[in-house]
């Protein structure tokens, strides 16, 4: 069993079975190439994304067909008040990164909803260009009052529909994400992969797009003692991995004290993770992984059982001195070695950070990494959010996702009374 594990993740996040589906996208195309793009219009992130998909649009001569889509159902985003008001918070700081238009802090009321979407619906309808929505989603992430026709209440329901079915089809559960070919795009984040895919078919330079990252040049900026940088992390999260190698040399390079908060995974706390959500979380790690040359793909879920033995050797371990390397260590022999943490492995993967076996019987035995975990989910979500992995810089807000440590950076500079880095990318619609 544990052997078909590993084989069929190697293969479904293997660079060899997905060049082969491009190339048999390729085959199949008639009339050029053309994606999906999926609108919520309650999703303040379709502000951000739309007007360098359009530019990326021109610049390769793709045909984007824009979709109105109802925001992801229960089982897809669990904690739906709490993901629409961190995204309107990370979204704004996005755009502030990027120098692009400012968005309301405030979500729109229900009235001014139903009118954005009526308002994109016609535009839809009408077939208005790429750039021109673009223009509208930030009047609407704005506030802004919105001119021109409006749809029915009826043509809304249909659009919303048609376009749900299609994203389902296509198997992804989010709003603004780019489905080009069978590969999704979320957001601004993740454009800059199909910017690249679509330049080399062709050998053309890529469209400019958005590659916010941490940035650590030379040696550390930090004297003296640095704010406290707590790390929310569990122990099944594919992202966990990406974090908890970089995070490391984050604290260090700006001096912060890092502390390890690790949290039960979300289905082992009752929360449900659909298929198609499994599947775009492995297929982004992946890339993600690949970009930072870091290991992944070869996986033995771990789990229940897994992941309660991991906790309790890395509370221990974390009392130790040794909390992230062991934590390094379980996450890379999980979603990158596939060995099984049940059993013998997990021994083995403890003695290569220099646990031997008595510390691991110990750790095993003890069982008070249970109210720790709590006590950091209650914390996690004290801070708003409820997903891993999440940041937090001495006492300021929240970040979540391992593709937001520059904005982890940034906190720490400010933290630190250090210049911020400009990151402004203008994008003109």
């Amino acid at each position: 069993m544990r052997l078909a594990q590993r084989l069929a993740t190697r293969l479904i996040t293997s660079d060899a079975l997905r060049d082969t589906r491009r190339r048999l996208a390729r085959l199949r195309r008639r009339g050029g190439r053309r994606a999906d793009f999926y609108w919520d219009v309650a999703d303040p992130y379709a502000a951000l994304a739309l007007p360098f998909l359009a530019r990326l649009a021109e610049r390769h001569a793709l045909a984007v067909r824009v979709l109105l889509v109802p925001p992801p159902d229960a089982a897809a985003a669990p904690e739906a008040t709490r993901l629409a008001a961190y995204a309107r918070a990370d979204a704004r700081r996005v755009a502030t990164a990027l120098g692009q238009p400012e968005i309301a802090p405030d979500a729109p009321s229900p009235e001014q909803l139903d009118a954005a979407e009526r308002t994109a619906c016609a535009a839809l309808t009408e077939g208005v260009p790429l750039a021109r929505l673009a223009t509208l989603a930030q009047a609407i992430a704005a506030g802004a009052p919105l001119p021109g026709p409006a749809a029915t209440a009826a043509q809304v329901a249909a659009a919303r529909a048609e376009g749900a079915a299609r994203r389902a089809e296509a198997g992804h559960y989010l709003g603004s994400v780019t489905s080009f070919e069978g590969e999704h795009y979320w957001g601004v984040d993740r454009l800059h992969y199909l910017a690249a895919r679509l330049a080399g078919e062709t050998g053309e330079p890529p469209a400019p797009c958005p590659l916010l990252d941490a940035r650590l040049p030379g040696a550390p900026s930090a004297t003296g003692e640095g704010p406290t940088l707590d790390v929310f992390l569990s122990l099944r999260s594919p992202y966990s991995l990406i974090a908890a190698e970089r995070i490391g040399a984050l604290a260090a390079h700006y001096g912060a004290a890092l502390r390890l908060r690790f949290v039960l995974p979300m289905v082992m706390r009752g929360l449900p993770v659909p298929a198609a959500k499994r599947l775009y979380i492995s297929l982004d790690t992946k890339r993600e992984a690949a970009r930072h040359g870091i290991a992944f793909g070869t996986i033995v879920d771990p789990v229940g059982l897994g992941v309660e033995r991991g906790l309790a050797v890395l509370h221990a371990a974390d009392q130790a001195g040794r909390g992230l390397d062991f934590g390094r260590a379980f996450l890379r022999a999980a979603f990158a070695r596939g060995i099984d943490m049940t059993g013998a492995g997990l021994f083995r993967v403890a003695a290569g950070v220099g646990l031997d076996r008595a510390f691991v019987e110990a750790a095993l035995a003890d069982q008070s990494w249970r109210a720790v975990a709590e006590a950091n989910r209650a914390a996690l979500f004290h801070l708003g959010l409820w997903g891993v992995p999440s940041f937090q810089v001495a006492d300021r807000p929240g970040h979540w996702g391992q593709d937001r440590l520059w904005a982890v950076e940034d906190d720490l500079r400010a933290a630190l009374g250090l210049a911020p880095i400009d990151r402004r990318m203008p994008c003109a619609v």
